[in-house]
């Protein structure tokens, strides 16, 4: 059994998805990051960062934070959505990276920047969208000869899809990036990341694309 402890974001998703496309049996356990939940000390004995998610893996014991670790040790664990046969085995890799220091902390600081705080400051608007901008671009150019980011659906593509899926809080738009709304909308259709959207329960009015 798997015990997940996370919230409806972007990280958090990654791993719901995970764990229904993958079928391992999980538990979730929302952690209200807007209420501080992740600041408790019960949670931070498992996640010493007081980030999203962590899981605990009741087969062996084992407490693992960080959104790609949990990733890897989950594809591991099943022999699923991580080829091992060289070089696609880092080809993975290398699209997960991409989207930890990529997608993951500069769409975050549009989200922060463009949706939460407008106004707050012209030059990290400008910034932070630009490279919104230019990370679509990659990942657009990409898709544009594979079907998928390492061609067969993989962790990579689970990572990725979460921060695209709030496209709408980045000021983009899919006319200009017609592969990345391919891949996107092939994403979307899958039942395992439909059933993961719901996982906590979604209260902060963000539908299902």
């Amino acid at each position: 059994m798997i015990e997940l402890y996370t919230w409806s974001t972007p990280n958090g998703q990654k791993v719901s998805i995970m764990l229904e496309e993958v079928g391992l049996p999980y538990r979730v356990h929302p952690i209200d990051i807007g209420k501080g939940h992740q600041f408790h000390p019960d949670f931070l004995a498992i996640s010493p960062n007081n980030k999203i998610p962590t899981i605990v893996d009741t087969d062996n014991g084992l407490r693992l934070m960080e959104s790609g670790a949990i990733l890897l040790y989950l594809a591991e664990k099943t022999g699923k959505l991580w080829p091992q046969n060289f070089p696609t085995k880092w080809r993975v890799v290398e699209w997960l990276m991409w989207q930890m220091g990529g997608p993951g902390p500069f769409l975050g600081q549009v989200h922060h920047f463009v949706k939460f705080n407008p106004g707050k400051s012209a030059y990290a608007e400008e910034r932070y969208t630009k490279e919104a901008r230019r990370l679509w671009s990659v990942l657009d150019r990409r898709l544009a000869e594979h079907e998928y980011v390492a061609d067969d659906y993989s962790i990579a593509d689970i990572a990725i899809w979460p921060w695209i899926s709030r496209f709408e809080w980045q000021t983009v738009t899919f006319d200009d990036y017609p592969n990345v709304k391919r891949w996107y909308v092939a994403i979307t259709a899958r039942p395992a990341v439909q059933r993961a959207w719901h996982v906590p329960p979604r209260d902060r009015g963000i539908p299902m694309p």
